[in-house]
């Protein structure tokens, strides 16, 4: 299941009552991937924060990319990164926070047999065993499907910067800042509804107390 915020699509969105997983497969080599991360990361903690909830209980995030070649070189089978401190590396920040590289490429060095399979199917569209003939299956049968198709062309903005990177899309930019004001728009309005003055939201979103003002006028009318 996919999971889209703010224009932005995700490809697979899960989460229980302590974590969440974005998982993102990934097969033409970005490389501006790392940052991409950021994009996730910050899509996930603005998303539960946009709902209400304090920071202090953020759940435990995890940004995973399947990469159907090596995004840094070292013909490494996973790749994982958490902040830790530069001075002693026994220090981590304990922000609850992962990015996962997983390296289809290396499937052969995964010690983990469910997910080598894993990886070796997707890169060589082969299944061995019972979970990826299933996954073949389905792949096959959603490939089919008119309502999916249609839905996967709709790409979200991140797919839309690399296409306008590349110099395919024009105008794309315009359609980014009216996500961003009607995104601001929406969290003035929550924060105005839970109380907080003009001042004080003006000071929080970073934006002209005349436009908070314009905005509490709306709600108002």
């Amino acid at each position: 299941p996919y999971y889209e915020s703010k224009g932005v699509r995700l490809d697979v969105y899960v989460k229980d009552s302590g974590r969440i997983f974005d998982i993102e497969i990934q097969t033409y080599h970005d490389k501006n991937l790392a940052k991409r991360t950021r994009v996730y990361q910050s899509m996930i903690d603005a998303d539960n924060l946009m709902r209400g909830q304090d920071y202090q209980e953020l759940k435990e995030s995890f940004v995973i990319f399947i990469t159907t070649f090596d995004p840094f070189g070292y013909e490494m089978p996973v790749y994982t990164f958490k902040n830790i401190c530069k001075e002693n590396k026994d220090i981590t920040l304990q922000d609850e926070t992962s990015k996962i590289f997983f390296n289809a490429t290396a499937y052969k060095k995964e010690t983990d047999v469910a997910i080598r399979k894993f990886m070796s199917y997707l890169l060589n569209k082969e299944p061995t065993d019972d979970f990826t003939r299933k996954l073949d299956n389905l792949v096959n049968s959603i490939k089919s499907n008119k309502q999916f198709r249609k839905g996967y062309a709709n790409m979200g903005a991140v797919w839309y910067m690399d296409a306008k990177r590349e110099g395919k899309l024009e105008g794309i930019s315009i359609g980014l800042q009216q996500g961003i004001q009607q995104a601001n728009i929406s969290f003035v309005k929550k924060l105005l509804k839970k109380g907080l003055s003009t001042g004080e939201i003006s000071q929080l979103v970073e934006l002209p107390v005349t436009e908070v003002e314009q905005i509490s006028k709306s709600i108002d009318n």
